[in-house]
């Protein structure tokens, strides 16, 4: 089956950058919409960023002017740079794909980012 796969999560100093990317296994069809959500430790998963078709873009106030999403739908890949990272950045992150239509929903199995000094 097909499976969504995130990859550049690592440990930074607070100040430093980060990029994520996402790509599946295998084609999933045209996709409606794309997004990085993130689960810190005893807290709910939330949205970071997500990028519809046609490439609007949307950010949580708190990352907001420090990370830039981009992707191309088509080719069912996004990445999220991540630049002056923050203690409270500190999470799993998860690629999530909406495909049109269907409006199945796919998730990555998550990236740990952590910044600390």
């Amino acid at each position: 089956q097909v499976q969504l796969v995130e990859s550049g999560g690592g440990s930074v100093q607070p100040g430093g950058s980060l990029r994520l990317s996402c790509a599946t296994s295998g084609s999933i069809g045209a996709v409606y919409a794309m997004a990085w959500h993130r689960q810190a430790p005893g807290k709910p998963r939330e949205l970071v960023a997500g990028i519809a078709r046609g490439g609007t873009t949307t950010y949580s106030d708190a990352v907001k002017g420090r990370f830039t999403i981009s992707g191309d739908n088509a080719k069912n890949t996004v990445s999220l740079q991540m630049n002056n990272l923050k203690p409270e950045d500190t999470a799993v992150y998860y690629c999530n794909m909406i495909v049109t239509m269907s409006y199945t929903t796919y998730w990555g199995q998550g990236t740990q980012v952590t910044v600390s000094s």
